[in-house]
């Protein structure tokens, strides 16, 4: 196995720092680092000054050796890993769950892209509300105070400014308290919320033996562009680091992820989703979404599907022409 230092010169986040920290471990290899006990490692780097960047070194390391060292698995392997426990998840909104064959698929990330109020976050508490009813827990990272408990309330059947009965009010504490929100505002943060989390799950801790079945970054794009600016390679390090640990989440314990990304104008002022031709191969499925001026109406369009690619070019083709899929979002 390569030295660590070996790795210095190419990867960021693989620095003096992150080496001498590894060396105070014993490791000095990648072999060292694989047979060392991550949980344990990550623990030491908490209580240490530098804990932020410690932690993205461990990550990157991990995204390289998985890069490296692909699974090798043949066709039959693979289809087993996508029926194994792979169910799909409701988002509460019937013509996205229809467009994606039932709704987002555990162990998959999907993002939802699209320019301002164009029902992104409107989804994500759509789906975080519909998926608490159903008595599971649900993570929601909020990088633009956009979470509203009122709006929950109205997904549950209930608006503001009325008397409820006991039976109502108490399902809306239920399905509020199965949604643990975190405020996120920079991608550190974020590495520091999803490493508890696997923790966690690795623990099997789970509040009030409620199974985290979704997890929400709304927006991953707030926390990611703000580290690209510049010709350095350390924000993109970031960026496919954040990729490759939700990717992972998703993976090992069967979470549905749901990130929404903005638009940034391309060439003839087509909108195009933000982060990059690097991000654009990190999600499993990638929805478009607008939102006629002046209505309640949204259009979605497939950008990116494992498993519907005659759907997409449909669908592509459909909003090309005008003809979108369109659907009802309660707002």
């Amino acid at each position: 196995m390569a030295p660590l230092k070996s790795l210095e010169k190419e990867y960021p986040l693989i620095d003096s720092n992150f080496l001498s920290f590894c060396a105070s471990h014993a490791i000095l290899s990648v072999e060292d680092f694989l047979l060392h006990d991550l949980d344990t490692l990550i623990a030491f780097a908490d209580n240490h000054s530098t804990s932020h960047r410690l932690k993205q070194g461990i990550d990157q390391l991990l995204s390289i050796i998985d890069a490296l060292n692909p699974p090798l698995l043949n066709g039959l392997q693979l289809l087993e890993d996508a029926q194994r426990n792979k169910h799909v998840v409701s988002t509460g909104c019937e013509g996205i769950d229809t467009l994606l064959g039932g709704g987002l698929r555990e162990g998959q990330l999907t993002e939802l892209v699209g320019p301002s109020s164009s029902g992104k976050t409107q989804a994500c508490l759509l789906s975080a509300s519909t998926v608490a009813k159903h008595k599971s827990s649900v993570m929601y990272l909020d990088t633009g105070n956009s979470f509203s408990p009122q709006r929950i309330a109205c997904f549950v059947g209930q608006s503001s400014g009325h008397v409820f009965d006991n039976q109502a009010d108490h399902m809306l504490k239920k399905v509020l308290d199965r949604i643990i929100c975190y405020s996120v505002f920079d991608i550190y943060q974020m590495f520091d919320v999803l490493h508890q989390l696997k923790i966690n799950l690795r623990s099997e801790i789970v509040r009030s033996n409620q199974h985290v079945r979704l997890l929400i970054v709304d927006s991953i794009s707030s926390l990611i562009t703000p580290i690209l600016g510049g010709s350095g390679p350390q924000g993109h390090a970031l960026m496919i680091s954040a990729g490759f640990l939700l990717k992972k989440l998703a993976h090992e314990h069967n979470i549905a992820v749901m990130v929404t990304n903005h638009v940034v104008s391309g060439e003839d002022g087509i909108s195009k989703p933000a982060l990059g031709e690097s991000w654009k191969s990190v999600p499993h499925v990638r929805l478009f979404l607008s939102r006629d001026c002046g209505t309640n109406v949204y259009n979605i369009s497939i950008l990116k599907h494992p498993s519907m690619v005659c759907h997409l070019i449909t669908k592509l083709l459909h909003r090309a022409s005008g003809r979108a899929a369109s659907y009802s979002m309660y707002s």
